[in-house]
């Protein structure tokens, strides 16, 4: 069923402590895919390949929790609504598998280290889905208001990205700052440790924060129509069907693919800074901010382009000028016409290309994230059943497994390239991080812009949407007649 059309309009408050609870899911994501790889590899010295194979094992493992969670999510009867009790009860142990992951026991060996890597990896991931899916989910039961959801979509991202560039931030600024014993600061394993204990008490915090700062909206959500139980076979098939509808389907393959190349980029982002711009760690410090920027200007451009142009086109071409914004730098270093390293000009420049694609990719991810919302209307005209969980999750479960694939394909890039474990940027063969480059800037460009060409097949607009709205409503008003 839609929200109750009595529902007072969203405050400014509830769309923070909506969004607040991504704070969590930024520090994750953050932890996975910037500074997972480089502690495994670098600091305790497991091979790249080993290290991202096991970060993929786990995004995979986990992977196949969400749907689960999120059919959970769509079924749960309480006085709490749906959702709410799911992301309670995940506050602790989400963050305290997040504490142990950088905690691994001393004397193991590498084949050791790979499982405990996995194994924890899975934890974290699975336990923190408890709260992302429902929350998630929770956005259409919230509003059904077409450019609403892109806001409050919006506030999602934007703490996200807060989370994770505030945490990577006070950890090159911070934990990671050089010393004598460390002079690259990055290969320090006490930062690593201090990041996780901070971490995971963010963590925590932000999803109890967010859990209780949105329950008092539930008492204005419509529980939609019972659903008889069923088996397992028939709830396959269920999901099945759900699944099945085309504009989602153009939705995730667009995901597959962005997010493929998210998660490689995110795993060679400090690689690159380390080892190709020669950075150290407060300057890498400074240019995690750029997603932050970015963040904070999609916060108002994201529903500023979906009321101008509608949230599919919009959703593509930024895609595609935040891609080439990307490369461009790395492009630039090959041709030798970029700055050289130690130019104070190095770091700005670095910083004015990755604020505008930050801001041009991360306004995309809400624009698609708010057209899901929209697809769940649709479905339910179509399938009598309302499945923001299934649709969530399958979204969550895309971003994970397409990540970890990004995160294994870094691995393998830097495995083939040679960059061995403890490398010293001062002695490392300087044609090697070229090398990185000039193998990593294709592969970004094919990704990005195949999957934005996948949107085109997405046909949900304002005024389909409000159709649909519409034709809900209708339903509704007959069935409680015909009662």
């Amino acid at each position: 069923m839609v929200t109750d059309i009595l529902a007072p309009r969203l405050g400014l408050l509830t769309k923070i402590f909506y969004g607040v609870g991504s704070i969590g899911y930024g520090i994750k994501d953050v932890a996975f895919r910037s500074f997972l790889l480089l502690y495994y590899n670098q600091v305790i010295g497991i091979r790249a390949d080993l290290v991202s194979l096991a970060i993929l094992v786990a995004l995979v493992v986990d992977a196949i929790s969400d749907p689960v969670v999120g059919q959970w999510s769509d079924q749960l009867r309480t006085r709490w609504g749906r959702r709410h009790p799911m992301m309670i009860l995940s506050a602790i142990p989400a963050s305290l598998s997040m504490l142990f992951l950088f905690f691994p026991p001393a004397g193991m060996s590498e084949i050791e280290t790979f499982w405990y890597l996995v194994v924890v990896g899975c934890l974290v991931r699975t336990f923190i889905t408890f709260f992302e899916i429902p929350s998630s989910a929770l956005a259409p039961e919230l509003t059904s208001d077409y450019d609403e959801r892109t806001s409050i979509a919006s506030f999602r991202y934007f703490f996200a990205y807060l989370g994770g560039v505030c945490m990577a931030f006070l950890t090159l600024m911070v934990f990671l700052a050089p010393t004598a014993d460390y002079p690259v600061g990055q290969l320090n394993p006490a930062g690593y440790h201090t990041f996780a204990m901070v971490g995971s008490s963010v963590m925590l915090g932000a999803i109890l924060i967010s859990s209780f700062g949105t329950l008092h909206r539930v008492k204005y959500f419509r529980p939609p129509p019972r659903q008889p139980k069923i088996g397992v076979l028939a709830t396959l098939k269920d999901m099945r069907q759900t699944f099945s509808h085309r504009s989602f389907l153009a939705l995730l393959a667009f995901g597959v693919l962005k997010y493929t190349s998210v998660g490689m980029t995110s795993a060679l982002s400090i690689y690159f800074g380390t080892y190709l711009w020669e950075l150290n760690s407060a300057q890498l410090a400074i240019l995690t901010v750029d997603s932050l920027v970015g963040a904070a200007l999609g916060l108002f451009f994201a529903p500023w382009v979906s009321r101008k142009f509608g949230k599919r086109n919009a959703a593509l071409w930024l895609s595609v000028i935040a891609v080439l914004l990307a490369s461009l730098p790395y492009l630039l270093r090959i041709n030798g016409l970029f700055f050289e390293n130690g130019d104070p000009l190095l770091v700005p420049a670095i910083f004015l290309f990755a604020t505008i694609f930050q801001m041009c990719g991360i306004s995309s991810a809400v624009l698609v994230h708010a057209m899901i919302g929209d697809v769940v209307e649709e479905s339910q005209i179509a399938t009598g059943r309302r499945s923001e969980g299934l649709f969530f999750a399958a979204n969550t479960l895309m971003q994970k497994s397409t990540s970890g694939l990004g995160v294994f394909a870094a691995g393998i890039l830097l495995t083939l390239v040679g960059i061995a474990p403890g490398a010293n940027p001062a002695t490392l063969d300087p044609d090697l991080p070229l090398l990185l480059a000039k193998l990593y800037v294709p592969l970004l460009v094919v990704l990005y812009i195949g999957g934005a060409g996948f949107l085109l097949s997405y046909g949900i607009d304002r005024a389909s949407h409000a159709a649909n709205i519409e034709e809900l409503r209708r339903r509704e008003e007959a069935s409680g007649q015909g009662a």
